[in-house]
């Protein structure tokens, strides 16, 4: 019962990592928010229905779940909007394509910390994991592609090392309101790839398979909860031993 308690807002809560993140923190006793578009808004069923891409939607859904509450103890930013062109190989991709990812991934994570962080200051404390991605920390291995002539997006890898620094940056600003803002970083997670590209990356990784979302979720309750009190502006890599190598 780690996050007894604890009021956390998970943005993507319908995600393939989001869905489990948000049901790993009522196991262990916290209150989830799911904020995604994909649910309707009742906060008595834990639920609000958040563009991200909209900042009003942003503001509105953290006023209102303030006012419920009278506090945020935490946020989780697991949203992982994207384009419809969303995987074009380098050469083939639309600037304004590139400049509508960067905007509703990264720079939505922008308005959602610092909106939450004006919340936070004023208690003089709270937690706050971004989810980012081992292409945020290393480079992308396209040998994995290679027999299907599939690739990897471009903008995914800047964005996530984006969303890493960002981490930091908060982490040092906030740090005298105790305030800790991490990063959270998965290796690749097992969601019906190409069977070429599930059996190359775990002939790569050290642990021999792909990462499931029930391997991502503690890590990320982990920093949420006061068992991390002393942990800020941190990247935690849950990827098999991927990054090791």
């Amino acid at each position: 019962m780690m996050l007894k308690d604890k009021v956390i807002i998970v943005t993507g809560g319908c995600g393939l990592i989001g869905c489990e993140i948000v049901a790993d923190i009522f196991r262990k006793g916290g209150i989830a928010i799911n904020a995604d578009i994909s649910v309707k808004t009742d906060l008595n069923e834990k639920t609000y229905q958040l563009d991200i891409s909209d900042d009003t939607s942003i503001h509105n859904m953290i006023s209102a779940i303030n006012e419920k509450y009278g506090r945020i103890d935490g946020l989780v930013n697991s949203a992982y909007p994207r384009t419809k062109d969303w995987g074009a190989f380098f050469e083939n991709i639309d600037p304004n394509s590139w400049r509508k990812n960067v905007d509703i991934q990264m720079n939505s994570c922008f308005v959602v910390c610092q909106a939450i962080l004006n919340i936070m200051k004023q208690q003089g404390y709270g937690s706050i994991v971004n989810i980012a991605s081992i292409y945020g920390v290393v480079g992308n291995d396209f040998t994995l592609y290679e027999e299907y002539g599939g690739t990897s997006p471009a903008a995914y890898s800047a964005i996530k090392g984006g969303i890493i620094n960002f981490s930091r940056y908060l982490a040092s600003y906030y740090g005298k309101n105790n305030i800790r803002v991490n990063s959270v970083s998965p290796g690749g997670i097992l969601d019906s790839q190409h069977p070429s590209f599930i059996k190359r990356y775990c002939a790569k990784v050290p642990m021999r398979r792909m990462g499931n979302p029930d391997d991502i979720a503690p890590a990320v309750s982990f920093m949420l909860s006061d068992e991390a009190k002393y942990i800020t502006g941190q990247n935690l890599v849950v990827d098999g031993g991927w990054t090791a190598i």
